[in-house]
C-alpha cells in the first residue's frame, strides 16, 4: 500500500476565513464522512452568508473520525461534534460523569457505499460475503465470484471512525476485522486505493462512492440510497446540553438545518434531513 497522508483527514486542522481578534471561532470536531467535504462547504457558506451581515466568523475543522468528537465534547474542546454513528451507551454514560449530556441533531442521511475498482466485473455482493471479506476469511476473490481471481485487498476505515463500527456491526455480525485489512484515516485515501487496486474493495459515504476509478456496488441487490439499503445511517451534529452554544453556534446550526444548508447536504450526495 503507498503511503498517503490526506490533509484533511490526518493532519486537517482547517481554518476557514482568517482569524482575528474580531472573528468568533466556531470549532468543530468528528467525523470524516462529514467534515472532509460537507462541513466545509457549509462553513465557507456560512461565513460568506454572515459577512454580508457584517459579522466576521472563523472555523476549525478537524475531521479525524466520530470517535474524536465525543472525546472532545467531553473534554469541553469543540463547541459542536460530528459524528457518523449514535454515541455507544458506553460513551453516553462516560459522558454523564463528566457533567456533559450529548445531544443529537440529524442533518442529513447517508448510506455506506460498497466500492470496487472499476474494472472489476462483479456486479453485487451479500452482506454475508462482506463478513467474510472483512473479517479476513475470503482472502481470494474466487471465493466469492466466479468471474475474478486474486488476493483481496480489503481497505477500512481506522478504530476512530464511526463508519468502522458501523459496518462491523451491520455487515459482520460484531466480528473482528482481519489483520489483514488496511486501516485507512479518511473516505478519500479508501478512493485512491481501491481506484489504483483492481482487487481492492473498501466502503466510504455516499458523497465518495462516485469518485473516478471506483464503483459502487449493490448489497443483495439493493443499491445504497434506497430505504431498505442494509447499510444506512443517520448524520448528526452534537452538542453538550450543559454547555450552551454562542448564539453564531446556534445560527450556524440553524443554518445547516435550513432549506439553503439542506440543498448543500444534499449536493454532497447525502439525502436531506428536512
Amino acid at each position: 500500500m503507498r503511503s498517503r497522508v490526506s490533509f484533511f483527514t490526518c493532519l486537517l486542522s482547517l481554518l476557514i476565513a482568517p482569524f482575528s481578534a474580531s472573528a468568533e471561532n466556531i470549532v468543530v470536531v468528528g467525523s470524516d464522512t462529514i467534515g472532509a467535504r460537507l462541513a466545509v462547504q457549509l462553513a465557507e457558506t456560512f461565513r460568506a452568508k454572515m459577512a454580508t451581515q457584517e459579522a466576521n466568523v472563523s472555523f476549525e475543522l478537524a475531521s479525524k473520525g466520530t470517535s474524536t468528537a465525543l472525546a472532545s465534547l467531553m473534554e469541553g474542546t469543540t463547541d459542536i461534534g460530528m459524528a457518523s454513528r449514535a454515541p455507544s451507551i458506553k460513551e453516553i454514560a462516560k459522558a454523564k460523569s463528566l457533567g456533559v449530556d450529548f445531544r443529537s441533531i440529524v442533518l442529513g442521511y447517508d448510506s455506506i457505499a460498497i466500492i470496487v475498482n472499476e474494472a472489476n466485473p462483479i456486479e453485487s455482493i451479500s452482506l454475508e460475503e462482506l463478513e467474510l471479506i472483512f473479517s479476513g476469511d475470503a482472502t481470494d476473490w474466487a471465493s466469492i465470484s466466479h468471474v475474478i481471481s486474486g488476493k483481496i485487498s480489503a481497505y477500512t476505515r481506522n478504530t476512530a471512525s464511526g463508519t468502522y463500527s458501523i459496518l462491523q456491526e451491520k455487515a459482520m455480525k460484531s466480528r473482528n476485522y482481519g489483520k489483514n485489512t488496511q486501516k485507512l484515516a479518511g473516505n478519500e485515501q479508501i478512493v485512491e486505493e481501491v481506484a489504483a487496486n483492481v482487487n481492492g474493495i473498501g466502503y466510504v459515504g455516499m458523497a465518495y462512492a462516485t469518485s473516478k476509478g471506483i464503483k459502487a456496488i449493490p448489497i443483495d441487490g439493493l443499491k445504497p440510497g434506497k430505504l431498505d439499503y442494509p447499510l444506512n445511517r443517520k448524520l448528526r451534529f452534537i452538542v453538550d446540553r450543559n454547555k450552551p452554544l454562542s448564539p453564531m453556534a446556534n445560527d450556524f446550526i440553524g443554518f445547516t438545518l435550513s432549506p439553503e444548508g439542506q440543498a448543500i447536504v444534499e449536493s454532497v450526495n447525502f439525502t436531506p434531513a428536512y
